[in-house]
């Protein structure tokens, strides 16, 4: 074999061929483009017409700036979550460019270092991992830039749209490049953002029931999707300090550049920039006021509804010492809602109703809001006039206009415009607001009725009108201009100043009903005593179940549609019951910091409140609470021909028939599963455990099994409806006797009970045979029996659901 030995010389003469090609194979961006259409702006594009794709001019290399992904156009489904309007992920992100490819690289903003030392900050961005989010090919250049084929990257699934419908079970599927194309008449460039748009289309199989319903062809699903490229803001932004009793959300990172035995944790909150002209005076315009752009779909009379509760938020601002700081505009005819220049409110339809949301593109090197973007729900405002009908039953003619009712109903579109504004301003929900007489529109409320002593419903305080006092101290912390003083202290003292006003501070977390434990702060609830408030709202709720009838629904309306009008009527009472099921256990606290004031710690509920929410849920599991007046069963019929149940529909076990159970197991259910909750119960082993003078697990039990298992009904449908809430009980006790989110002792506990509920049940056939009548009390005797000694329910059995309640 002979070997043969290239000389440098020789090297180098075989490559100048090929790199000479090479060169001339990348053409100048001009001769690259020449019959594309150009669009000049932060990163300027080309689109060719002809192949149908966008070329992106790169000028600028290693240099951040944001990348935020969004739907123009979604499913339709609240269930599925993919709205119009929605915006996705977000990245800080700079493009880099290596050899023939550019990558587009995410940078890691969580991890930070602050020190001025290049080499520390170097070591923390080795540390943790970047996401390189797409490889481009260089297709052109010119001296100073190169020309990228963006398309392929415009064109996948980066919103996720095939993950979130295999996360809701809704099938398998997968874009289908032939029938996705690059979305031109959308696509265009800004000086300080270029917006591009793709039409995609997901193919699949086994579609779900969501897709089914809101999807034209479910095998076929069409959306839009936004790319937009924005410029960060310049360095003239000051960052506001996160404290937990701003009101605000918080934008963290984590600094390893901070002094050994302080905080690594760093906190912002979100806002926009805006200063006063004249920071020396109490009262100054604004440089630059916040503008809020409605979109021109919304319909009369809800769109003067939106824009009055939009501009709610001008009372904020004033009290923070800024004139015309805020403004409401219609958004105009040709402007595009995604830009990222405007800041919109969306009216967004789905198949069934759902949630509204307050959403932002953020910087998140110093939680500068750049876009606010609010989506709210079409349907909810006829949720509200729907259960306004119910609780009237306002049609005596059949044709009766019900003004009132509207009314109330825009009240509370005007309301959630300002609240889903809130978000996008920064602010976080205040749950612990309806306890402080309705001081925030940052709270969920329930409408606010109660009937006449002539028998009228009287809706005039529904909701509540204007900003709160709340609110108001949020934006003076969020938005006052402290450039003319010391910041820090001019915090601190707004800080205090909601204090002295006596204004409570709960968010999301410690608010929710399953496990919660905070005495006052509750979702959809009213009044400062959560206990006397249920027992109102169950008076209101039999009071109109009791003159419920043909009088609920319009002349020409099929009897059957009574059963949806029924619904929210029926389950009227089930947030105030979250509300008082808190008292159990519960723990009165506040977000405290060391060194501002008299430390409250965590205060247990006082036992004589405890004891009278147990009973006051317990009063909801009476048969008097829960039996459907007959009245009702003998007027609903099946579904009319040409109608069908649906979601807010009642699905019981007796086929076509209104089932005179599933409501009552429904309510009974929720209230079981509220009380009988493994961190409750926990919590309150716990706690009497540390002092005899709480509430003890034990006593909750001892007065469930009085209650439920020794009642004595007066009737045979009080027998049944009482039969089932005691099935439901133990079911609930034997399932929580074997969980492992149950503390052991607890365990014991709900297993000693089930010993004694199967006692009592059995009881009389141990001296005799049993009766007919007795059928019932050996049946669900022997279930427990079984688990006690098996470890498992016999009977395959599942409660009800309930129909959706929130969002009302």
């Amino acid at each position: 074999m002979i070997k043969r030995r290239y000389t440098p010389y020789l090297v180098t003469a075989l490559l100048l061929p090929m790199i000479t090609h090479a060169q001339a194979a990348i053409k100048s961006i001009d001769e690259f483009t020449d019959k594309f259409n150009h669009f000049p702006g932060f990163y300027s594009f080309y689109a060719d017409q002809n192949s149908g794709k966008i070329y992106l001019d790169v000028d600028k290399f290693s240099q951040p700036f944001l990348l935020q992904h969004s739907l123009p156009y979604g499913v339709g489904s609240n269930d599925i979550g993919l709205d119009r309007g929605q915006l996705g992920g977000s990245h800080l992100v700079q493009f880099e460019r290596f050899g023939d490819k550019v990558m587009l690289r995410a940078n890691n903003t969580y991890y930070r270092a602050s020190a001025n030392n290049d080499a520390e900050k170097q070591s923390v961005k080795e540390a943790f991992a970047s996401s390189i989010l797409h490889g481009f090919k260089v297709v052109a250049e010119d001296s100073d830039s190169v020309l990228i084929d963006y398309t392929p990257y415009l064109m996948s699934d980066v919103h996720g749209v095939s993950r979130r419908l295999k996360a809701t079970k809704q099938g398998n599927y997968s874009l289908d490049p032939s029938r996705s194309a690059v979305f031109t008449p959308r696509s265009k460039a800004f000086v300080q953002n270029t917006e591009l748009e793709a039409v995609l289309t997901f193919k699949g199989g086994e579609p779900g029931k969501f897709v089914r319903q809101a999807v034209a062809d479910p095998y076929s699903i069409t959306v839009h999707q936004r790319h937009s490229l924005i410029a960060l803001p310049d360095n003239n932004y000051q960052p506001r300090a996160f404290h937990p009793q701003s009101g605000f959300w918080s934008i963290e990172h984590k600094d390893y550049s901070a002094p050994l035995g302080s905080s690594m944790y760093v906190r912002y909150i979100p806002r926009h920039r805006l200063e006063k002209k004249d920071p020396t005076a109490k009262v100054s315009e604004a440089v630059k006021p916040i503008v809020y752009y409605l979109d021109p779909g919304v319909p009369e009379p809800v769109k003067t509804a939106l824009l009055e509760g939009a501009r709610w938020w001008e009372q904020a601002f004033e009290a923070a010492g800024y004139k015309g700081a805020f403004e409401v505009k219609m958004l105009p005819e040709h402007a595009d809602p995604m830009d990222i220049r405007y800041n919109v409110i969306q009216w967004v339809h789905r198949a069934t109703r759902g949630w509204s949301y307050g959403a932002s593109i953020i910087n998140p090197l110093t939680g500068e809001i750049i876009k606010g973007h609010v989506t709210l729900g079409s349907l909810r405002v006829r949720q509200d006039i729907l259960i306004a009908e119910a609780l009237a039953a306002p049609f005596k003619n059949g044709d009766e206009a019900t003004k009132k009712l509207h009314d109330m109903a825009l009240d509370r579109i005007r309301q959630l415009s300002a609240h889903e504004i809130g978000h996008t301003l920064g602010i976080a929900h205040n749950f612990a607001a309806s306890a402080d007489g309705r001081a925030s529109v940052m709270d969920y409320p329930h409408p606010l009725v109660q009937f006449t002593i002539n028998g009228q419903l009287d809706v005039s305080q529904g909701y509540a009108s204007g900003m709160g006092a709340w609110d108001i101290q949020a934006v003076k912390y969020g938005y006052s201009d402290f450039r003319a003083a010391d910041e820090a202290e001019e915090l601190a003292q707004v800080i205090r100043q909601t204090k002295e006003l006596g204004l409570e501070y709960i968010s999301d977390a410690d608010a929710r009903p399953q496990g919660g434990a905070h005495p006052t702060a509750h979702l959809w609830d009213n009044g400062e005593d959560p206990i006397t408030e249920l027992r109102r709202v169950m008076g209101i709720r039999k009071q109109a179940l009791g003159h419920f009838g043909i009088e609920n629904i319009k002349a020409g309306v099929a009897l059957s549609q009574l059963e949806e009008k029924l619904v929210p009527l029926y389950l009227f009472h089930r947030y105030q019951v979250e509300s008082v099921v808190k008292l159990i256990g519960g723990v009165d606290y506040e977000y405290e910091v060391r060194g501002e004031g008299v430390t409250k710690g965590a205060e247990v509920v006082a036992k004589e409140q405890q004891i009278d929410a147990l009973k006051s849920l317990l009063e909801t599991l009476s048969p008097e609470a829960l039996a459907v007046p007959e009245a009702i069963l003998a007027l609903i019929p099946p579904k009319a021909y040409g109608e069908a149940r649906n979601r807010e529909s009642i699905h019981g076990r007796t086929g076509l028939t209104l089932d005179a159970m599933a409501l009552p197991e429904m309510a009974s259910q929720h209230t079981l599963k509220l009380l009988l909750n493994a961190e409750r119960l926990n919590r309150v082993a716990q706690q009497h455990a540390r002092n005899n003078r709480f509430l003890g697990s034990d006593e909750i039990f001892n007065q469930i099994h009085k209650q439920v298992f020794k009642a004595t009904p007066k009737s045979p449908m009080a027998k049944k409806l009482n039969d089932r809430v005691q099935y439901l009980t133990a079911y609930r006790m034997a399932n929580l006797s074997s969980s492992d989110k149950v503390a052991p002792e607890v365990q014991a506990q709900l297993r000693y009970y089930l010993r004694q509920i199967a006692a009592d049940l059995t009881e009389q056939s141990l001296f005799s045979s049993p009766t007919k009548a007795q059928a019932f009390e050996l049946f669900l005797g022997e279930h427990i029996q079984h688990f006690l000694k098996e470890g498992e329910w016999p009977a395959n059995y599942s409660p009800l659901s309930m129909p959706p309640g929130s969002p009302i």
